[in-house]
């Protein structure tokens, strides 16, 4: 499989409990291989006319561009914020044997 099959989505949460909550059936669903969760990231944005600055957690999720549209459907369903962080972005490239194991990991639930 090209490399373009898979994705890289971003999503931002408030604290490592509720991206773990988000994490979990993400990928007990089959819709994620793996997520990264990256805590104590500062995030500086403007929303509703206000420069904001906030502590947040960082999702790195890894799952096939076939998923993606599921997996963002549930975001949205799972997600607190009003309008979360959702970025997914191509990847390029990326060890043969990882790809197998992402495709493997989301296929075996569908």
């Amino acid at each position: 499989m090209r490399a373009e099959h898979y994705k890289l989505v971003l999503t931002t949460c408030v604290d490592q409990e509720s991206a773990e909550s988000l994490a979990r059936p993400l990928v007990e669903e089959g819709l994620a291989a793996c997520i990264n969760i990256i805590p104590q990231m500062s995030s500086l944005y403007r929303w509703q006319g206000e420069v904001k600055c906030e502590r947040e957690t960082l999702l790195l999720i890894k799952t096939t561009a076939e998923q993606y549209s599921a997996l963002e459907r549930r975001l949205l369903s799972l997600h607190e914020y009003e309008l979360p962080e959702i970025i997914g972005l191509d990847i390029t490239a990326g060890l043969p044997d990882y790809l197998g194991w992402l495709t493997s990991s989301v296929e075996e639930m569908e």
